[in-house]
């Protein structure tokens, strides 16, 4: 007697098999169903419901936030020493570096012409009393200052990224220099950055919940009448954004690198649409390099230039919003700006683009623009309403671009994998894309035993 399923009813019990939900659809569901639910609660003035969204998105940022400070460490400390792996390190990261700086150019340069076309802080009714100067501003002193910290324990209960990021610099150094000897806590760091990458992946599971809270509280809270008084100045953040991520990026990716940019999008997607939902670079920076590696980037440049991008490379929070943002604050608060003015926009954009430090939200940034050009830092308080909204377009561009520019400088190195490139494609955010592999692959292993005689 032989009881034993054959390989068509294993077929057949497939065949019945729910399907699950793509990711992005997920996310598009929390995207509806949030705005739906925002309407409802502002509509019908429901109390209880602004709080649960409110409480919901809090929640999930929360969660993001609470693997930021050992993630940015242990990322910065394993990238660095990942370098001696690669060819040519110091090339890498220099160009890695211009390309930071080119790109933040261009990114400045399309806000500057947008506000100078569209004058977004005109017919707007708002006026300086409306704004409300921040309880924190950023300056060069503090910038220069704060990145080195006074011990090591505040960095991380106040989550100082800056500081952070220079503790971590110090030790992936010094752990070059030691060799050998620092190998005990090169292991250490690799296991707890896989760990954190596993706990994070848990979270971003929770992306679309997380989306309904986010876009819901934002509805509820500020309502269309708000978001109405900074039309134009949504619009040209989102414009500007989109030019960068949609027409700069794709036009480098063909020029320089010569791939295709559909299919970047194909293989960055992921990330991108969780960097818009979660509002948070580091957060998204296990997704990053993740799609970043399935374009063809190596691995030990990818765990290099991704971590570094997700600090410093802020095309969005740090470029095209602060230019913006200066002329709409300017023309509120009726303060002329001339070339010299937008000069210092420039420079602030491509130099001082670290100070947002790849964090929800852009106000640091956004003061150390302001104080440079002598602007009131009440301005501040007139954006801090509809920062969510904006913030969550910046942040989509900001990781759009810590993705092409390894892929930029990769294939100008010739050490991009064209093949990878050409097949990739958008990885599962499920669950943990290498859990996922290994299924499959044990999936395939089992063989169905055949019917005895």
């Amino acid at each position: 007697m032989c009881p034993l399923s054959t390989s068509s009813e294993t077929s057949s019990s497939k065949t019945f098999r729910i399907p699950k939900v793509p990711f992005w659809a997920q996310i598009l569901l929390g995207l509806a169903l949030g705005v739906l639910l925002g309407w409802i609660a502002k509509s019908g003035d429901i109390g209880w419901l602004v709080t649960t969204l409110g409480k919901i998105g809090e929640l999930f940022v929360q969660l993001l936030k609470l693997a930021v400070a050992p993630l940015v460490f242990f990322a910065i400390v394993v990238s660095i020493t990942n370098l001696r792996q690669v060819n040519n390190a110091a090339r890498l990261a220099t160009r890695t570096l211009l390309w930071f700086m080119v790109t933040s150019l261009i990114a400045v340069a399309i806000g500057l012409a947008i506000g100078l076309v569209t004058d977004p802080g005109a017919g707007t009714g708002l006026t300086p009393a409306d704004g409300a100067k921040p309880d924190h501003a950023g300056t060069w002193i503090d910038f220069l200052t704060g990145i080195v910290p006074t011990d090591i324990i505040t960095p991380f209960t106040e989550l100082q990224v800056l500081q952070i990021v220079f503790m971590a610099a110090v030790v992936g150094i010094a752990a070059l220099q030691l060799g050998e000897k620092a190998e005990p806590v090169l292991k250490l760091s690799r296991s707890a950055l896989e760990l954190l990458q596993k706990a994070l992946w848990w979270v971003i599971r929770l992306a679309p919940l997380g989306t309904v809270g986010l876009i819901g509280n934002a509805i509820a809270t500020y309502g269309w009448n708000l978001i109405g008084k900074y039309a134009t100045f949504t619009v040209d953040i989102y414009v500007g954004c989109a030019l960068v991520m949609f027409g700069v990026y794709p036009l480098l990716l063909a020029t320089v690198a010569k791939v295709s940019p559909l299919q970047f999008f194909k293989g960055a997607w992921p990330a991108i649409q969780l960097a818009f939902v979660s509002r948070s670079s580091v957060g998204t920076m296990p997704v990053t390099q993740k799609v970043t590696e399935r374009l063809g980037v190596p691995k030990e440049y990818a765990s290099f230039a991704v971590p570094f991008g997700s600090t410093t490379k802020m095309d969005g929070c740090a470029s095209i919003y602060p230019a913006l943002a200066a002329i709409f604050i300017a023309q509120i608060f009726d303060v002329p700006l001339n070339v010299g003015d937008y000069i210092l926009i420039v420079f602030v954009s491509v130099i001082g683009s670290a100070a947002t430090a790849g964090l929800t939200g852009a106000t640091v940034m956004l003061t150390l623009t302001l104080s440079t050009l002598g602007l009131p830092l009440a301005g501040v308080g007139l954006l801090m309403a509809i920062d969510p909204i904006l913030d969550m377009m910046r942040t989509a561009t900001n990781v759009a671009g810590q993705a092409v520019i390894p892929i930029l400088v990769s294939a100008k190195e010739k050490i991009l994998d064209r093949e990878a490139y050409a097949n990739a494609t958008s990885i599962s955010l499920d669950g943990d894309p290498d859990v996922a592999t290994a299924a499959v692959e044990a999936e395939q292993k089992v063989t169905v035993p055949a019917p005895a005689a």
